[in-house]
């Protein structure tokens, strides 16, 4: 089941959203039992707490993440190239680039 649809990035954040939020119910429930357990300890759950569940999820979240980036960072791109376009046609209405000196020839 595919949430998001091409070009919409709020589909897709809903759909990394939903993953991270079913995944740390599962594992939070995993560490309570282990906490509760009685062969388990509180130590085991927080080790079973951080490997099954923070640092699995930060791998997967920058995984699912990386096509957001890359878009985010196309669209600024544009964004500014189409500022300096627009600054570029003003006519010199904003501060132009500095005027290189002469260079000086020896005789």
């Amino acid at each position: 089941m595919r949430l998001a649809v091409a070009g919409n990035d709020e589909g897709a954040v809903v759909g990394i959203y939903v993953v991270v939020i079913a995944w740390l119910y599962v594992v939070l429930m995993m560490a309570v039992a282990e906490a509760l357990s009685s062969q388990g300890t509180v130590l085991g759950a927080v080790f079973t707490f951080v490997l099954y569940g923070v640092l699995p999820l930060s791998i997967v979240v920058y995984i699912l993440g990386t096509p957001l980036r890359r878009r985010a960072r196309a669209r600024r791109e544009q964004e500014q190239a189409a500022a300096s376009r627009g600054r570029a046609g003003d006519g010199g209405a904003e501060a132009a680039e500095p005027v290189a000196a002469a260079e000086r020839k020896e005789a």
